[in-house]
């Protein structure tokens, strides 16, 4: 059998398990693989197509490590838009309690309202939901 075959056996292989898995570094490292075995077919010796596995498998996952550790983070479960949909609505208060609280209705129900930033004095008025923490609103000024 000839040696870019194997290369390529070990390619598809990794993209198999990589699909049963789900793991994308696998899949980095399938690219490797087939680059090896593109030096297989420009007749390299077996060190020179080791080493291009090596170098290419090993620098996509390097690669696509510092990828993804420079996206930005997900938001909390509590302030996640995608998760509460109550994040980015607007309420509106009409009075505040003397320990910041308020109540409003909401949605057809009573809610707590908690103002998120605890230095500034609390005016009634439209607020924008920031994050919801247990069944109280967390709210900002729009």
């Amino acid at each position: 059998m000839a040696e870019s075959t194997i290369w390529w056996l070990l390619a598809g292989s990794a993209v198999a398990v990589e699909l049963v898995t789900g793991t994308f570094y696998l899949l980095m490292l399938a690219v490797g693989l087939a680059a090896a075995a593109l030096a297989a077919h420009l007749g390299l010796d077996n060190t020179a197509q080791i080493l291009v596995a090596a170098v290419v498998g090993g620098g996509a996952v390097v690669f696509w490590h510092w990828k993804r550790g420079q996206s930005p983070k997900p938001a909390e479960p509590q302030a996640n838009r995608d998760l509460q949909m109550d994040i980015g609505e607007t309420v509106h208060v009409a009075q505040w309690n003397a320990d910041a609280t308020a109540s409003v209705k909401y949605r057809g129900a009573q809610w707590a309202v908690v103002l998120a930033d605890k230095d500034s004095a609390p005016q009634p008025g439209l607020f924008k939901v920031k994050q919801l923490d247990g069944n109280r609103l967390v709210v900002g000024k729009l």
